[in-house]
């Protein structure tokens, strides 16, 4: 933030950071609010929509090029309300202007910036653009505005009109429900575009897609498909040695832009640490590579230590740019390293270093600096320099410490400090995953924390929810995708504690969800609630993204609560929504994978574990701790109102029953014969 600005606009007076970044441009921002729209349509001007978040490389540079140009800045207060976005504050807003977007150019990004009339109506898209080509396409949208408005009408109800009819989801017109076949074949035409050497997708620039490799897992430990599995391995063991993955602090950034995961677009965001995190706990719990605890512990660090606020939640990302030693904006220049630097610092322990991170043709980025990336064992490296193992281990502990030391001296990164629902959710889970896995009750204790603070700061009074929070203000109601992974992350506790007022809560957002999302005529939840105004339509959210889509995410809930609820219909909705999107899985599985992990449930065997008696908790954490993806835990150390422990619970043992639908095998009385028959 500017001190002694010359310029202050309308958006002081928000709470995101994004948001408070434009406060001092000399554009004439407002925040997307009813009465701004209320008042272009009394003035019949323009809307100029920009939407972007705090930490993308390329909304700063249009920032500086264009926001803060005072010509610039003129043009676009003359002809234009100017309306800024902070997307993952306003992902409803995001979602139907990106697909305006893509319908208009056939592809999108952000900045995302939007022409649209005094209704909100979009009619011109375009996402980074140089000031020269700025300010001459406005001028040339706002003349067109003045000299030929039935033009520009026509061309928005054609707008209006496609983004209604892409928003429609079709009833299914193959009978009969997804098979076995059907998920074999549906990953087998998908395969032709994995990297099995590098992993990930044979293009640049490579994202991890833990979504996609979460269901991977998950279908080669059921198919026992080796090919596929060598595929998702090679695919985390390569992350794991990119760059795109902090060697020194842990965590990820968000994708890589070459094809070996070497240099990252620097920015780190919460969403993907999360569900990477779940995804290593995972990983590790089905080989049991250390390669994928250590992933898992160091990035839970870095979590903790650079976006955990003192009330137990999560903050939302670390910028990509932070300031060079020359006092410049710099992507990346927190966390890489020039050659002389890592020689003065490491001094003798700099060759086992070199070779481990590649300080080499292999490791350079650009001008002088190195992006660490790894490309062999540590056995291997130690082999090279004649040390054990655990020696090499411990030398390379010594120069990590070191550098890292070194770059906490360094100007940091911006951090985005709004507080999202959903991304804690994600997080929440991410923790009690890895303590299931990993077996720390510090991880369990870290998440029940954050979802106090949850239910302190961001739930109200009735339940339902808010979508952000920053210094004790939350102001936009909350979306499906709150909702959505708030009760997944409420399961996931509830299988690992067996405390049942964690189900009652997943259960009392799952009615709300019932009550003010659902759309009856597709079986689908619409993303907003209907309490909310609707701006040109209101969205499905089918398709997963950088998380998953909160749809499918809704259905998998829904299937758990039927078997800790018979009595209510979660079932059938869940049935109902996978079979409305079976065709659109099948046809494109790889922006439906988590629709395609919830049909695993259904096209296997799933197996309901049930744990009663004193030593519940304990038998749970061993069995729990394997990696068996098609189970539900459910128990009670003393008393249990679920219709699964009833008639179950003996005071004097503790009994195992393995069961399905509802119906229990005899019960055994050891964690081990019980492993034995899942």
């Amino acid at each position: 933030m500017k001190t002694n600005p010359e310029h202050t606009n309308a958006l002081i007076h928000e709470t995101s950071p994004y948001l408070l970044q434009h406060a001092h441009n000399p554009v004439n921002w407002y925040a997307w609010k009813p009465e701004v729209l209320l008042e272009a349509k009394k003035e019949n001007k323009l809307l100029l929509i920009s939407i972007g978040y705090a930490a993308c490389h390329w909304c700063h540079v249009m920032e500086t090029e264009c926001f803060e140009d005072e010509e610039v800045a003129a043009v676009m207060n003359r002809h234009f309300v100017n309306i800024k976005i902070d997307r993952e504050e306003r992902p409803d807003i995001d979602h139907i202007y990106m697909d305006a977007l893509q319908m208009m150019t056939g592809s999108g990004g952000w900045p995302l910036n939007i022409v649209a009339l005094p209704d909100g109506r979009p009619f011109w898209g375009a996402t980074y653009v140089r000031k020269t080509d700025w300010t001459k396409v406005l001028e040339q949208l706002a003349t067109l505005y003045s000299t030929d408005k039935t033009k520009v009408l026509e061309y928005a109800a054609q707008m209006e009109e496609g983004l209604h009819s892409i928003n429609i989801i079709p009833a299914p017109e193959r009978e009969g429900s997804l098979s076995q076949n059907d998920l074999k074949s549906a990953v087998k035409n998908w395969s032709q575009y994995f990297d099995t050497y590098l992993g990930g997708y044979k293009r640049a620039p490579k994202f991890m897609m833990p979504v996609n490799l979460n269901f991977l897992l998950h279908f080669t430990s059921l198919f026992k498909d080796s090919e596929t599995n060598e595929y998702v391995h090679t695919t985390l063991r390569r992350i794991a040695y990119g760059g795109i993955y902090d060697h020194l602090g842990g965590g990820f950034s968000r994708y890589a832009v070459d094809t070996k995961w070497h240099v990252p677009h620097f920015e780190k965001m919460l969403y993907d640490n999360a569900q990477m995190i779940s995804l290593y706990a995972k990983a590790y719990a089905s080989n049991k590579n250390p390669l994928y605890k250590r992933v898992v512990e160091e990035s839970i660090v870095f979590v903790n230590r650079e976006l955990k606020c003192a009330n137990g939640g999560y903050y939302a990302s670390l910028d990509a740019d932070s300031t060079n030693e020359q006092g410049h904006l710099k992507e990346g220049a927190y966390y890489v390293w020039t050659e002389k630097e890592l020689t003065e610092i490491l001094q003798e322990d700099f060759p086992l270093f070199r070779d481990y991170y590649n300080i080499n043709s292999y490791g350079h980025w650009e001008e002088d600096f190195y992006v660490l990336i790894r490309d062999h064992a540590d056995e291997e490296i130690a082999q090279k320099h004649n040390l054990k193992t655990s020696d090499f281990i411990s030398r390379l502990k010594k120069c990590k410490k070191a550098l890292l030391s070194k770059r906490e001296l360094r100007a940091r990164p911006g951090l985005d400090d709004k507080i999202l629902t959903s991304w804690n959710a994600l997080m929440i889970k991410a923790l009690a995953e890895a303590y299931r896995y990993l077996g720390e009750q510090e991880y369990l204790d870290q998440a029940t924390e954050a979802l106090t603070f949850i239910e302190n700061s961001i739930m109200k009074g009735d339940g339902s929810l808010f979508h952000n929070h920053k210094e004790g203000k939350s102001s936009i109601e909350g979306f499906l995708e709150d909702y959505a992974n708030l009760i997944a992350a409420y399961l996931e506790i509830y299988e690992l504690s067996f405390e049942e007022s964690w189900a009652k809560k997943a259960k009392q957002l799952s009615d709300y969800c019932v009550l003010h999302f659902w759309d009856k005529k597709s079986g689908l939840f619409y993303f907003t609630s209907d309490t909310e105004e609707i701006t040109v339509r209101r969205s499905f959210e089918t398709t997963d993204n950088v998380i998953p889509a909160s749809n499918s995410v809704m259905a998998l809930n829904l299937y758990k609560l039927a078997l800790l609820y018979p009595e209510g219909k979660y079932g059938e909705l869940a049935e109902r929504m996978l079979q409305q999107m079976k065709e659109s899985i099948l046809e494109h599985p790889n922006s439906h994978a988590h629709w395609m992990h919830f049909a695993l449930f259904q096209v296997f065997p799933f197996k309901e574990v049930v744990i009663t008696g004193e030593s519940a908790l304990e038998y749970a954490k061993v069995i729990a701790s394997e990696y068996l993806p098609n189970t539900l835990f459910a128990g009670a150390v003393k008393e249990g109102g679920l219709s699964l422990l009833k008639g179950r619970i003996k005071h004097d043992k503790t009994l195992i029953y393995i069961c399905q639908n509802g119906a229990c095998q005899l019960p055994v009385a050891t964690a081990e014969e019980a492993l034995a028959s899942l």
